[in-house]
């Protein structure tokens, strides 16, 4: 969710299609609703799709500065994560086997198989290879599969949408109050035109949504809300930051341009990747039932 300016020759064209962001933003928009409404599974299963997208990005983009991380055991353990973490903590509940011990075990399993594939290529730059694949593991599956345990709840839809809706306040407030009041930059050598005036944007509308949603849709006191509001702010604007940093390093402006008007997956994912843990820790210890 970033708009950082060229820094180097590598970087694509910062020109956006608007009616082709507005397509693809408006088609999610309807399969995140249909999905959430009526078919969970659908939901994880585009959480998923998503989050293999996002891994392919970044294993492209490392490419480019000779890191080569074993995609495909890194695109099943995705897959892997997600389900099985969603199935265990809802579906398969009944079989005793908790949610956590079943998102380890499809880590390991991932960080094994990347390992042990590389292995067999030689040593010459294993070392630099696995921490590619490392890297990717425990930045977009591992970070991704906390979408699932948010979901899982008998009010996980709400749940769900209350994130998502925190995280775009984050993202459209800090837009709005920037453009209109950025002076003072935030992190200017990473992203010169986030300002703090943007992150006093983003802290208002994101803490605004959350409690509304607390009080009217999670059925749960105000204060739920303010501090839910607050932890998108701190890990929202961290996930850009940190995503800004690594395309930074690497030279480039986008992940990709598979979406159209939008750039990468990872370009639309990067807030919500970080924020995702500490939402469900906040919605897991503050509203009862999760």
């Amino acid at each position: 969710m970033s708009n950082e300016a060229p820094v180097t020759p590598k970087k694509r064209s910062a020109g956006r299609d608007l009616p082709a962001a507005i397509a693809v933003g408006v088609g999610l928009i309807a399969i995140v609703v249909v999905t959430l409404a009526f078919f969970h599974w659908g939901f994880i299963l585009l959480v998923a799709a998503m989050l293999s997208l996002g891994c392919w990005e970044v294993y492209a983009a490392l490419r480019s500065i000779e890191m080569n991380a074993a995609i495909w055991p890194i695109l099943a353990g995705t897959v892997a994560m997600s389900a099985g973490t969603y199935a265990s903590a809802r579906d398969l509940a009944w079989l005793g086997i908790p949610w956590h011990s079943t998102l380890l075990m499809f880590l390991g399993a991932t960080v094994l198989a990347s390992m042990l594939l590389r292995m067999l290529r030689g040593y010459e730059g294993f070392v630099k290879d696995a921490a590619a694949s490392l890297f990717i593991i425990g930045y977009i599956p591992l970070l991704g599969s906390f979408t699932a345990l948010i979901l899982a709840p008998d009010d996980g839809a709400r749940r769900m949408v209350t994130f998502l809706l925190c995280v775009v306040a984050v993202d459209t407030g800090g837009y709005i109050a920037g453009v209109l009041l950025g002076k003072h930059p935030l992190a200017p050598k990473i992203s010169p035109k986030k300002t703090w005036e943007g992150s006093a944007g983003s802290l208002v509308l994101s803490v605004a949504v959350g409690i509304a949603m607390s009080v009217f849709v999670l059925d749960a006191p105000w204060y739920v809300g303010l501090v839910l509001g607050v932890v998108m702010v701190l890990f929202g604007t961290a996930g850009d930051l940190l995503e800004s940093t690594i395309k930074r390093d690497l030279g480039i402006k986008d992940m990709s341009s598979i979406l159209p008007g939008h750039g990468g997956v990872m370009d639309r994912l990067d807030s919500m990747l970080v924020a995702a843990p500490a939402a469900w820790l906040v919605l897991f210890l503050m509203v009862p039932g999760g």
